[in-house]
């Protein structure tokens, strides 16, 4: 039975231009079509999450001296996606107004309940709370084995919603990857000092 496990589309879309600035247009139609990926229409709905993993697994792939510049800024434009388009107004300045301790437990939660969107087939926790700790189980988008940590696109996100709601100095670590072998993705977000 096939995987019907979905991720939001800004999983792809996000990397289109930062591919374009970064290889061409041309290639960047070379790299989808050797992920074996459609390009998804503006407008996409969720994706299926084996499709989102192949273009990320190709950025790696074909482009390793690049991948984490790439990843990092289609992670963080997808953070300003969200925080424009998909967390409402009056949630984002509840959040910023509130003590950073009760704004991070707010985002967090948001954060927690939507975590299917990019996440998909992986399973989400908070771990801890001092420092802030994130895990994706079994995490699609890092399915490949791979001798560096591979999640630069959600240390993005999660850098990008977090520093604009909660903490500006805010510093996003992924201490563990699956591509690496360990169990889980894992993911500290702590406020950066002195």
């Amino acid at each position: 039975m096939a995987n019907l496990a979905q991720i939001g589309p800004n999983a792809i879309l996000q990397h289109l231009p930062v591919l374009d600035a970064e290889i061409g247009a041309r290639f960047r139609g070379a790299l989808l079509h050797r992920a074996g990926v459609n390009e998804p229409p503006a407008d996409a709905g969720m994706l299926p999450e084996d499709q989102v993993a192949r273009l990320h697994h190709a950025v790696h792939l074909f482009l390793p001296d690049r991948y984490s510049r790439i990843q990092r800024a289609a992670g963080l434009a997808t953070g300003d996606y969200i925080l424009e388009h998909r967390i409402p107004s009056l949630a984002r300045r509840l959040i910023r107004a509130l003590p950073v301790g009760a704004g991070a437990r707010l985002l967090t939660m948001a954060i927690t309940k939507h975590a299917w969107t990019f996440a998909g087939s992986g399973r989400f926790r908070v771990l801890d709370r001092a420092p802030l700790t994130f895990e994706i189980i079994d995490n699609p988008l890092a399915s490949h084995g791979a001798p560096v940590h591979l999640c630069d696109w959600h240390v993005a996100v999660f850098e990008r919603l977090f520093a604009r709601l909660v903490w500006p100095d805010v510093q996003v670590t992924e201490t563990a990857c699956r591509a690496t072998g360990a169990s889980a993705c894992r993911f500290e977000i702590r406020l950066l000092t002195g």
